[in-house]
């Protein structure tokens, strides 16, 4: 137990380190990082057609990047229709086509790509993923959705991945020149667990593709990351397919940004465009001195941890 409680009071003491800043960056664990990068989030209007699908993605990439975006974001299922009946039909092995296609236009453009998620087929079984590639085009990570969409909502909704996805078991982040960033795909979102253990690892950014539907959307989409940002003191973003309302699932859209103070200060609208939003860190390091919350916590009383 007191192995436990000092594990935690370093992990507070690291989370709330003083940043010195220097013009254009800040300086931590003695390396210089920008103070200050591009996000797009492109939230695509996805058809039936993969080859569509994913010539649209890439050219949106590349409208991204040529507008400054160092850091890009896809939706949830960016390249095949989400629902139970599609996954095995557009399932890929990983690689394969879609995130072939992710890492050449990753490369071409210099940019970490975060590829939304694809049906991926592995070992007889599919699970819903997320590839992130870096600007020389190699896999930095791969995210396997921990926590399956299984819900029913009487008169509303009711859905069930777990009929054909298997679930991840494990977290997953990568690093960048600007911060290291966290991975969730849609449902993880909901599982405060998941940031704080995130935001203990040192990231200052955490994206979730997603697809929250006409329901779960305007209820809690928005709320749930002004959540997750403001109790952990870091950045979130959710990009989400645009909505097509002739789709047998309908995506609420609003793609959106959240600083770490709670603010919203990036949202789309429902039809496909491509947001953009500075992440600023040298606010975020403000906000973690001014509300000292991650140095204060009692982990003598409580704690959460990862265990694998």
């Amino acid at each position: 137990m007191f192995i436990y409680q000092l594990i935690c009071f370093l992990q507070c003491l690291l989370l709330n380190l003083n940043l010195e800043e220097f013009p254009g960056g800040i300086l931590m664990n003695n390396s210089f990082l920008p103070s200050a990068f591009r996000l797009a989030l492109i939230q695509l209007h996805v058809s039936a057609a993969k080859s569509d699908n994913l010539q649209r993605a890439c050219g949106l990439v590349r409208e991204a990047s040529a507008k400054g975006a160092k850091l890009v974001a896809l939706p949830e299922c960016f390249n095949s229709p989400y629902g139970t009946q599609y996954f095995k039909e557009y399932a890929e092995k990983i690689p394969g086509e879609s995130t072939q296609k992710l890492s050449e236009v990753a490369k071409e453009c210099g940019i970490y790509l975060i590829g939304g998620s694809i049906p991926e087929e592995d070992g007889g079984r599919l699970y819903n993923t997320c590839t992130v590639f870096g600007p020389d085009g190699a896999l930095l990570a791969k995210h396997r959705k921990v926590h399956l969409f299984d819900i029913n909502v009487p008169g509303k909704i009711q859905f069930k991945e777990s009929e054909t996805l298997s679930p991840g078991n494990s977290f997953s982040m990568f690093d960048t020149p600007y911060c290291k960033v966290g991975l969730g795909i849609c449902y993880d979102m909901r599982f405060a667990e998941m940031a704080q253990i995130y935001g203990q690892k040192g990231c200052q950014l955490l994206i979730y593709p997603g697809a929250f539907n006409m329901t779960t959307g305007p209820a809690h989409w928005e709320l749930l990351q002004r959540g997750r940002a403001v109790d952990n003191q870091l950045y979130v973003a959710a990009v989400s397919p645009a909505r097509d309302e002739k789709a047998s699932y309908v995506a609420w859209g609003h793609s959106t940004v959240v600083n770490p103070w709670g603010e919203v200060i990036a949202k789309a609208g429902a039809e496909e465009t491509v947001v953009y939003t500075d992440i600023d860190l040298k606010k975020l390091a403000e906000i973690r001195q001014q509300i000292p919350i991650l140095s204060q916590k009692r982990c003598d009383l409580y704690g959460v941890e990862m265990k694998k």
